[in-house]
């Protein structure tokens, strides 16, 4: 029996760490993301390049995917919710309408057709069944400069918990979490840094946890939130963190 993962956004950053994570439990991993990392490949992830912001492509290439293994020989099948960009950073005045929806196309309506798809074709499958969004403390916090990075990512927590209402009395039904990773060294933090004070208010307390090295190791995360998919005391719906 296999155990299968299947990720947005896996070939750096949170991403890699998660699949990392999940091959050393041995598991069949598929990534759906823009790039193509050479190291995973070479590991045998089934890497599907793919601009998840042509989201009349999501649910097709995730049908696809399932067309690479036998669901039925599955023990355990993971949909992890990965893929996202904090867009432009400033006063909502200031952004440009294109870049808004760029936003909540890759960190909310791709995760929520995704999670649909994937809860239709699970439906039969006598197998433990998991979707792990990845939020943000963000979505709990407003910061000034992130009012399309914060809304987006508060839509995923709800998008967990109304999820895992719906699955409550279903047999065999998907179990979902929403996971905020914490501060972590990726080329969102240093899209951060890059900012100016005038478009992110709070830039100089990110500068200083990388100077302090207060910044979370992706790969230290990714097995956290692996660790988390298979922690049965987990109950579904729940809003989680990583701590450093």
């Amino acid at each position: 029996m296999e155990q299968i993962l299947i990720i947005t956004g896996g070939s750096r950053g949170i991403g890699k760490g998660i699949i990392l994570a999940y091959l050393g439990r041995g598991a069949r991993v598929f990534s759906l993301a823009r790039s193509i990392d050479a190291e995973l490949s070479t590991k045998g992830v089934t890497q599907i390049s793919l601009d998840l912001t042509q989201t009349h492509k999501v649910e097709q290439e995730l049908a696809a995917v399932f067309e690479l293994f036998s669901a039925h020989d599955v023990s355990k099948i993971t949909l992890v919710n990965n893929a996202g960009t904090l867009g432009q950073i400033g006063p909502l005045e200031k952004l440009e309408p294109e870049v808004v929806e760029q936003v909540f196309k890759l960190n909310t309506m791709v995760p929520y057709m995704l999670s649909a798809a994937f809860i239709r074709l699970t439906n039969n499958l006598p197998a433990a069944k998991s979707i792990l969004n990845i939020s943000s403390g963000a979505a709990l916090k407003p910061y000034y400069g992130w009012s399309t990075y914060c809304g987006s990512k508060a839509a995923l927590n709800m998008l967990t918990q109304s999820l895992a209402l719906e699955q409550q009395d279903v047999a065999n039904g998907v179990k979902v979490l929403a996971i905020a990773p914490g501060v972590v060294d990726t080329d969102m933090q240093t899209q951060i840094r890059k900012t100016d004070k005038d478009d992110f208010k709070d830039v100089g307390r990110f500068v200083a946890l990388k100077t302090d090295g207060g910044l979370n190791n992706a790969v230290s995360v990714g097995e956290r939130i692996c660790q988390m998919d298979h922690d049965q005391t987990i109950a579904s719906g729940s809003i989680l963190r990583v701590e450093k």
